[in-house]
């Protein structure tokens, strides 16, 4: 198998999901910026973001719940690799991710790793196991956890050594983003996870209460910034991109007309996190 195709069923559009919540810490950390302990961040981000990819296309395949989708490619439900091969890619990705995660705890503290330990935990069992919590509605809790919370706080307290009432405000807008990502995802795939018995949050609420929950998700970014400095405000210049991610919601885009919208999705949590950094650093 290629390299092009080991990195497209990395599903490099959820990338963003890991990417932002690091860059707003350090915008935040202002002075207090460290170089390296941000990059060590980054690259546990990304190295568990990749590995609950890869884990979930291992996990979802061998049940046979990836079979006929539409989306990003599977590597297993394709036949285009083995199961054994994808899940050591996950592994593999899940002990990249302890090492730099050990190297930052020596350098910060080695409560670190207990989280580390965690994010693992959650990112295997979000699919995998014999009682994924992924099947039963309860995806969206764990990315706001992970891919908001602990991503935002823990790479400001790996720069500053402190865990503040700003940073955990500043993790709610990236929590409901990351959440907005994988709610566009379960949306395009609602009605194949109904039939397949996969009770994803997308399936528990419905095709209509799932598109006003995504439009929810992205609005309170909005409002949830402006709690971290009134200068946030200036994100409603995104407002005009916002509205392009909902209409085709709204107007009942599904199965493959969705495809597009995940990556546009990802794309403006990026813009919605430069342009709030950016306001954190001027002010």
């Amino acid at each position: 198998m290629t390299l092009d195709t080991w990195i497209k069923g990395a599903r490099p559009r959820t990338l963003p999901a890991a990417v932002a919540p690091v860059v707003l810490a350090t915008a935040l950390a202002g002075s207090k910026f460290k170089p390296l302990e941000a990059l060590l961040a980054l690259a546990v981000s990304l190295l568990l973001q990749i590995g609950v990819n890869y884990a979930n296309d291992y996990s979802d395949g061998i049940r046979g719940t990836d079979s006929d989708r539409v989306g990003p490619l599977r590597l297993v439900g394709s036949g285009l690799a083995t199961p054994t091969s994808v899940k050591r890619a996950a592994f593999g990705c899940f002990a990249l991710a302890c090492l730099v995660g050990f190297f930052l705890a020596a350098r910060t503290s080695w409560w670190i790793i207990a989280v580390g330990v965690a994010a693992i935990g959650a990112a295997w069992y979000y699919t995998g196991g014999s009682s994924p919590y992924g099947y039963k509605g309860l995806g969206e809790i764990s990315v706001f956890v992970f891919f908001g919370i602990v991503a935002t706080m823990g790479s400001y307290y790996v720069q500053t050594g402190q865990l503040t009432r700003q940073s955990f405000l500043l993790s709610i807008p990236m929590g409901s983003l990351a959440c907005s990502l994988l709610a566009i995802n379960n949306l395009r795939d609602r009605a194949k996870d109904e039939l397949v018995g996969k009770r994803t949050l997308a399936v528990r609420l419905g095709d209509k209460a799932s598109r006003y929950f995504f439009v929810l998700l992205l609005l309170s970014a909005h409002g949830a910034a402006i709690l971290v400095t009134p200068w946030a405000l200036l994100t409603l210049l995104l407002l005009p991109l916002t509205i392009r991610l909902i209409i085709p919601v709204m107007r009942g885009a599904s199965g493959r007309d969705l495809i597009p919208l995940l990556g546009k999705t990802g794309q403006f949590q990026i813009l919605f996190a430069a342009l709030l950094a950016t306001i954190l650093w001027l002010s």
